[in-house]
């Protein structure tokens, strides 16, 4: 991806960006986070903690920033999050931050995103 193309994605409402998260995600299999002894978290600004997660590489290393300087991108295989990341962050009461872009992101519910995965990917069967 370009820089031109990178600058453009990030300048996106939250919500195209939550749009294009799920088609990159679905079409290279795979979700990245921020990782340092353990995966960066937020706060929602309501008390809720949620775990930021981005379509590629350059998007995650972008947020490495502030609270999150000393933190790398880690790839997460997306049917691997699919059936045991979102499972157990429904269980301990995580929200998903998607695709933050250090001034905002869009803020959902796991069962939301794991019906527009689901969605997605009927399309590559």
């Amino acid at each position: 991806m370009n820089r031109k193309e990178f600058e453009a994605v990030l300048k996106q409402p939250p919500n195209i960006r939550y749009e294009y998260f799920i088609k990159k995600v679905s079409d290279y299999e795979e979700i990245w986070g921020l990782y340092d002894d353990g995966w960066a978290t937020a706060d929602d600004g309501e008390g809720n903690k949620c775990i930021p997660f981005f379509p590629n590489q350059e998007f995650a290393q972008n947020c490495a920033v502030e609270e999150w300087s000393g933190f790398k991108p880690e790839s997460i295989d997306l049917y691997e999050f699919i059936e045991e990341w979102l499972s157990g962050m429904k269980e301990d009461k995580l929200k998903v931050s998607i695709f933050p872009n250090n001034s905002d992101t869009a803020i959902v519910e796991v069962d939301i995103l794991l019906r527009d995965l689901h969605t997605e990917l009927e399309k590559y069967d």
